[in-house]
């Protein structure tokens, strides 16, 4: 009888260990191969060089002039945000409030898209204090213009107003133009997130604020290997450039107007490692808004995918003398966003598309 109570105890204590020693085994041999638990994610483009707003640094944001200029130099992405007029026109625009933008102290919900005033002449970079971008063209745009222009550009769209109508509207605009693979659903609020993906759920989409840090959590108790991840991309600032080359203002979250608490989040969320896991999965990674080359090095560096900038041009020409190497998972490649795109269609034929004038207001046509 004692030597089974005996034998019992040492079994006990053997399990205690084990099991803790075993988890972490597991952890660390899916954290580095998880196509062994996932299958991996294949988006429908692959993006190095974002243009933020268009390229906020070199021509005025978010204008149609700058949005050419980000092709023109190669960007393979575009990143812009969306409000809704009076009239019910979805426009381009950062901000809702037209003061920093224009001058004027008006919000554009309140106005025709025809009587929206135009851009100052000078406009300051956000994310680079005290520059400033001007350009020949100072008019809002709208979205669908924007589709029109550039049919085969990826674009990461952020809805930034809590309006059922102009999610509808994005939604169906990104559904007439069969871009659903190639634009991308951003909002940092769960409940916007959750109203984007009812009415498009085939597009592309961002971690919110609080996903992303549920993904922390689970990356640092040894979790995240084994839990599926619905989103398809990563997107946050790059720490660094916080309080440098962007000051925070008071209407800013607080993890970005406190120091310590910047640091903090540098030193967690930063992690090789984590990024490393994610791209392996199939989900891209993107850091911004890296405005001087340091930072675009930086967030390279740190496993990024992609990364956002007001200064295309800047960024084109670091990738063409530090070439990056190729994704470790499937994409359809890298391409200048004149390229007709192909697209793998369910029955797994590939059909190539061009822009068709022809075709009111279908952007494709099938040529192949």
């Amino acid at each position: 009888m004692d030597t089974t109570l005996l034998l019992s105890v040492l079994l006990a204590v053997l399990l205690a260990y084990v099991q803790p020693l075993l988890y972490i085994v597991f952890s660390l041999i899916l954290l580095w191969n998880p196509r062994i638990l996932h299958t991996t994610k294949r988006l429908r483009f692959f993006a190095r060089n974002i243009a933020h707003r268009g390229g906020a640094g070199e021509k005025i944001e978010n204008t149609m002039e700058a949005f050419n200029h980000a092709v023109e130099v190669e960007a393979d992405m575009l990143e812009l945000d969306c409000h809704m007029t009076k009239d019910g026109k979805v426009v381009v625009s950062h901000d809702g409030n037209l003061l920093r933008q224009t001058g004027n102290d008006v919000m554009i919900s309140s106005l025709n898209m025809q009587d929206l005033p135009l851009y100052k002449e000078r406009l300051e970079v956000t994310f680079n204090t005290g520059h400033y971008s001007t350009g020949q063209d100072r008019k809002f745009v709208l979205l669908e213009d924007v589709f029109q222009k550039f049919p085969t550009m990826p674009i990461n769209i952020e809805v930034k107003d809590d309006n059922d109508i102009l999610i509808e509207k994005v939604a169906s605009l990104v559904r007439s133009y069969r871009r659903d693979a190639i634009t991308v659903w951003a909002t940092d609020s769960d409940h916007l997130m959750s109203k984007c993906r009812e009415q498009n759920p085939d597009m592309p989409f961002i971690f919110t604020l609080r996903r992303g840090i549920l993904v922390l959590i689970l990356f640092y108790t040894g979790l995240l290997p084994f839990v599926p991840l619905r989103e398809d991309l990563l997107q946050f600032y790059l720490p660094q450039v916080i309080n440098r080359k962007y000051i925070p203002e008071p209407s800013d979250p607080l993890i970005l107007r406190c120091r310590p608490l910047l640091w903090l989040v540098e030193k967690l969320a930063m992690r090789k490692a984590l990024f490393e896991h994610l791209v392996k999965r199939g989900i891209e990674v993107h850091l911004f808004v890296c405005n001087e080359e340091s930072d675009i090095d930086a967030a390279f560096s740190l496993g990024a995918t992609a990364v956002m900038t007001d200064y295309p041009s800047l960024l084109s020409d670091w990738l063409r003398r530090h070439p990056q190497p190729p994704p470790t998972h499937p994409h359809e490649p890298p391409r200048h966003p004149h390229t007709p795109p192909s697209i793998v269609g369910a029955s797994g034929m590939t059909v190539h598309c061009r822009a068709d004038p022809s075709n009111a207001g279908l952007p494709f046509a099938l040529i192949g």
